[in-house]
């Protein structure tokens, strides 16, 4: 390889971390579309001309963004996006072409090359932007930074591919790898650092979600309540197969501002649920226990394409027992809990995630004096 070839390969590497971090930030805002990041470059001045990300509610696009900002000066430069532009007629920006696919629009815009880091997998598009691209004569590059930006458009991708949404689950545990007892009084095992970041997870949720136990023993909120995270609240999600938890709990007081669904067992009585507050029902799996597929379902269904999981051993293990988690976000303190503590996962404790044909170290970090680690699910995507 030239020095020629692998200093463009860097510059796209560079604009296509741009684009993927855009993306990161508006997780959890664009349900039902894809959060997507788009960069408009001159690949000759190294200059970014204008940043694009996919607005609130999914629409305009996030390249449609991008062109609006740039205007005449997407002319012949080089459009960075983290996932194939689409090439169907719906609504996109006005201030490019109203009702034109992203695909058309950059036609339109007049410029010279994109890079795609990942397809898109709606049969609606899938290789349909890419294709009418190249038609046209537009150079077009798939795969950098691929592996990461499937992971950043994940919820899109299982939904599309698995009827699905991405599920992410979060586990605090002590210092000799436990969760606190359960019993009524709330435990912290880590810092305020992990604390906060608890609130961010939420804020690129589109739903999270927990089990009737969890609900009962601490009556959690489960907003966000970090400055300026007020907004970005996911609904609530409750697992109670008989219908048993009071209405009267904080989290239910609140369903009018962040809306709360309880799944519940197929034939089940619910009580009388303050407004805000939907009932749906769902079969048993085999166990006899609620089906988490039909849970996942039913949340696709609605456009949901990320759930953030924070409730305790019984949802964590179910759904681990059921291959139905991408992500794990152990955040781990310094204490132990000893004869208090108990198994994160049922009966499993950490040493779920040592098979590594199954789970693999994404990410390892410090936030104050507590250890965060992301551990993605093998093979997933």
């Amino acid at each position: 390889m030239s020095i020629t070839d692998s200093a463009g390969r860097r510059f796209d590497e560079r604009m296509m971390g741009l684009a993927l971090r855009v993306a990161r930030r508006i997780l959890g805002q664009t349900a039902p579309n894809p959060a997507v990041g788009a960069i408009i470059a001159d690949e000759a001045t190294g200059e970014v001309v204008a940043r694009g990300w996919t607005q609130i509610s999914g629409r305009p696009h996030a390249e449609a963004h991008a062109l609006s900002v740039a205007g005449e000066l997407a002319r012949g430069k080089t459009m960075y996006v983290t996932l194939e532009p689409c090439s169907y007629h719906g609504r996109t920006s006005p201030v490019v072409s109203k009702a034109m696919p992203c695909a058309e629009a950059i036609l339109a815009a007049g410029m010279r090359r994109v890079v795609v880091a990942t397809e898109d997998p709606n049969p609606e598009i899938a290789g349909q932007g890419v294709a009418v691209l190249r038609r046209a004569g537009v150079a077009v590059d798939i795969g950098v930074c691929g592996a990461e930006a499937r992971w950043v458009t994940a919820g899109h991708i299982l939904r599309m591919t698995k009827g699905r949404p991405f599920v992410q689950l979060k586990v605090a545990v002590s210092g000799d790898g436990l969760i606190a007892p359960g019993n009524g009084a709330p435990v912290w095992v880590t810092g305020p650092d992990v604390r906060a970041y608890a609130h961010v997870l939420r804020a690129h949720a589109d739903a999270v979600m927990v089990g009737r136990r969890t609900v009962e023993d601490d009556d959690p909120e489960l907003t966000c309540r970090l400055p300026g995270l007020a907004s970005r609240s996911p609904r609530r999600v409750v697992l109670d197969s008989g219908f048993r938890v009071s209405p009267h709990l904080k989290m239910f007081g609140t369903a009018r501002r962040v809306p709360v669904i309880v799944f519940g067992m197929a034939g089940g009585v619910p009580p009388t649920y303050p407004a805000g507050v939907e009932v749906r029902q769902v079969p048993a799996a085999t166990d006899g226990r609620l089906d988490l597929n039909a849970v996942l379902g039913s949340l696709a269904r609605d456009g949901v394409t990320r759930v953030l999981v924070e409730g305790g051993p019984t949802i964590a293990a179910a759904l681990l027992a059921a291959d139905l988690v991408d992500e794990i976000v152990i955040a781990r303190g310094t204490e132990p809990l000893g004869a208090d503590g108990r198994r994160p996962f049922g009966d499993r404790g950490l040493d779920v995630l040592d098979d590594a044909e199954r789970w693999q170290l994404a990410e390892r970090r410090m936030l104050g004096g507590d250890t965060l680690t992301i551990h993605r699910r093998a093979a997933r995507l």
